[in-house]
């Protein structure tokens, strides 16, 4: 049940319309049950992988939270730390690992009978894995008390907008708005509804529209022109950005329609100067557990530099791995990992000096850095990495075809660059909901134009959804 889709529109209003009458005890069940059918709708099946991942989670928090001894409370919170990802890993790493130890040893020669199984992936695994796991740890952490009402630990989990792709809430985040009643106001409604129509342009008219120059491209080769390679990784860039944000836009929409507050999971990350900056702008969710969960417990930054630079490595690494089971992810996450190492160095070595380079010297620069990750991202081998590598560096030349890809991409992201440049001068990612309302009535005209002129009528998944 996509977001843009008309199944989900129905479902939306039948479940909005029964929530608006409801208290707030009922309210809760009410998207509780909502939560349920939205993700059975995916696959029933993984609804029972959903109720006991949750109860065994929920139980943990409790269980950690009523011991006094430390050493069976930290026992219990391993315990559940290594459920989760043995679960995760199960349904997301396995067939990954397998393939990857028969290719190793077939090296030397020998054979490991090992099969491969065929499992279909959870939608949503790694993300609400991700979030109750936190809950475990944050109550270990003594940072929250746990909730005695299962129903209510089970909606923050599964609550429907940010289920499949997040963002990844904490408890203290979206918990305490399960547990207290929410009020629903016509201010948040109408923001809401912006967000919503904000979040479907980036995925109908922009990213979907840019998948028509990436695809092809990356389905080619193995013989490419370095220019249309270079398009094709500026027009992904805008397309897992708009496709990502998009989703995360209609979740923050859908939940001020119902009285709650979902967190900002994207700040105009290419607008970023440096890695650490992109970090602290794209997917902030994600970033924030990694930092929080993963980099501050192995010391972080406290340590030596080398021990620093290893955090780092160690939190990037299992962050690109995060986002799938390829050697392309891993690499990706080393690839950032690496820049944010060269970034301390480079700050901590430089001299001061009277002269700066201007702001948008250094975001150009970084973004172009930031899409030869996205190659490693995006290619579907590390063989078609090597190929498009080789294009980009001794096979560039414009010809009418990539003149006419490159002039495509501009069409299509020029409305959202406008808009972004609005947001970005006045530090205000509802920059155009707060416009005088002639100039939003011509905006929202153009961007329903576009969307229904040429946009992408067939609902099309979410890149995430695969993560």
């Amino acid at each position: 049940m996509l977001f843009n889709s008309l199944l989900f529109f129905v479902f939306f209003v039948l479940v909005y319309s029964g929530y608006l009458f409801l208290n707030h005890k009922w309210q809760n069940r009410w998207l509780l049950a909502a939560s349920c059918i939205f993700y059975g709708a995916w696959d029933w099946r993984f609804l029972a992988l959903l109720f006991v991942s949750t109860s065994l989670d929920y139980i943990f928090a409790l269980r950690v939270d009523e011991l006094k001894d430390p050493r069976k409370r930290k026992a219990f919170v391993v315990f559940s730390v290594v459920v989760n990802l043995v679960i995760l890993g199960f349904f997301k790493y396995f067939n990954f690992f397998i393939t990857s130890l028969t290719n190793f040893f077939s090296h030397f020669g020998i054979n490991l009978p090992l099969p491969a199984l065929n499992i279909i992936l959870p939608i949503g695994i790694s993300f609400y894995t991700f979030q109750s796991m936190s809950y475990v740890i944050d109550v270990y952490r003594q940072e929250i008390k746990p909730t005695r009402r299962w129903a209510d630990y089970a909606l923050f989990v599964s609550f429907f907008p940010h289920l499949v792709a997040g963002p990844i809430m904490r408890a203290k985040q979206l918990l305490v708005q399960v547990i207290e009643p929410r009020i629903v106001t016509l201010s948040k409604f109408y923001e809401g509804c912006f967000l919503i129509f904000w979040g479907l342009f980036e995925k109908i008219f922009v990213a979907d529209n840019l998948a028509k120059i990436v695809n092809p491209i990356f389905a080619g080769g193995p013989t490419y022109n370095g220019v249309e390679v270079l398009v094709a990784l500026y027009a992904f860039a805008f397309q897992i950005f708009c496709d990502f944000d998009g989703y995360s836009n209609m979740a923050r929409g859908l939940g001020k329609c119902l009285g709650f507050e979902i967190m900002i999971n994207f700040h105009l990350p290419y607008f970023a100067t440096n890695p650490r900056e992109f970090w602290q702008r794209w997917h902030i969710s994600l970033s924030t557990w990694l930092k929080d969960y993963l980099y501050v417990p192995l010391g972080g930054n406290r340590g030596s530099t080398l021990l620093t630079f290893r955090n780092l490595s160690v939190t990037m690494l299992l962050g690109g791995l995060w986002h799938g089971a390829s050697w392309t992810f891993v690499l990706w996450g080393a690839y950032h990992g690496l820049l944010l190492i060269g970034h301390r160095l480079i700050s901590s070595l430089r001299a001061p000096s009277n002269f700066a380079w201007p702001k948008i010297i250094k975001v150009v620069f970084f973004f172009h850095l930031v899409i030869l990750g996205w190659l490693l991202f995006r290619a579907q081998s590390l063989s078609q990495v090597e190929q498009m590598m080789h294009a980009l560096m001794f096979n560039f030349y414009i010809n009418k075809e990539s003149g006419f890809l490159f002039w495509k991409f501009l069409a299509i992201i020029s409305f959202l660059l406008a808009v972004q440049i609005g947001q970005y001068k006045t530090n205000d990612l509802m920059f155009l909901y707060r416009r005088h309302w002639v100039t939003k009535t011509i905006a929202y005209a153009v961007m329903m134009y576009l969307i229904i002129g040429w946009g992408a009528m067939k609902a099309e998944e979410f890149i995430y959804f695969q993560f």
